[in-house]
């Protein structure tokens, strides 16, 4: 089969679970409707194989602020907000989380990432108590392009384009573009420019 069929059928399949996908977008009032909008996409989540894979993209085209048919994401992974966005050719692996992220172009993430929404620390009230999602202090995660986010990281600030984040590295501060970030909380070991360099011991 030569690259103009399998373009030609893979165009048909989206089509085809952009229509499947249609009608449970349009419970969650395409996104607005959050708590039937999470439903959907925890159930999307659970859809095996490559149908999986066309219907999870399939009802995040329709729901999500922007997220474009040449993506995949994969069994198991769901993302919390329909705030987020979602570039092309981005690969996300089984059993990853997002919550309110932009993920650029080309970036890859491994499999049981999370990337939470930018939020410090929870928010308190006058007298201490924690609040809960309904005070709305989310804020957005960008991810760049060309990033690789290494299985079971937990990203919490901004990451650079070009960026790489080792597996189960833990990324509290915002990482520049082209960087290597590793660990707990997360290092840069190298940037586009060489090795990191450090101070004089002491």
């Amino acid at each position: 089969m030569n690259g103009a069929w399998k373009v030609a059928i893979k165009r048909v399949l989206q089509g085809i679970f952009l229509i499947l996908a249609f009608p449970i977008a349009l419970l969650s009032a395409f996104g607005r409707l959050e708590s039937i909008y999470l439903m959907f996409a925890q159930l999307c989540a659970l859809v095996p194989g490559l149908p999986g894979d066309y219907l999870r993209i399939a009802y995040y085209k329709l729901v999500l602020t922007e997220c474009a048919l040449e993506s995949r994401i994969q069994f198991g992974s769901f993302i919390a907000h329909p705030q987020a966005k979602v570039g092309r050719l981005v690969y996300i692996g089984s059993y990853c989380v997002l919550g309110r992220t932009q993920i650029g172009d080309r970036t890859q993430i491994a499999s049981a990432v999370q990337i939470l929404s930018g939020r410090r620390q929870h928010g308190r009230d006058n007298e201490g108590r924690i609040q809960g999602s309904e005070a709305d202090l989310f804020q957005s995660v960008s991810i760049g392009a060309d990033c690789w986010i290494g299985a079971g990281a937990i990203v919490m600030a901004n990451v650079g384009a070009g960026s790489t984040i080792g597996a189960g590295s833990v990324v509290v501060e915002p990482v520049p573009p082209g960087a290597v970030a590793v660990g707990s909380p997360a290092r840069i070991v190298r940037t586009n420019t060489g090795p990191k360099e450090t101070g004089p011991p002491g």
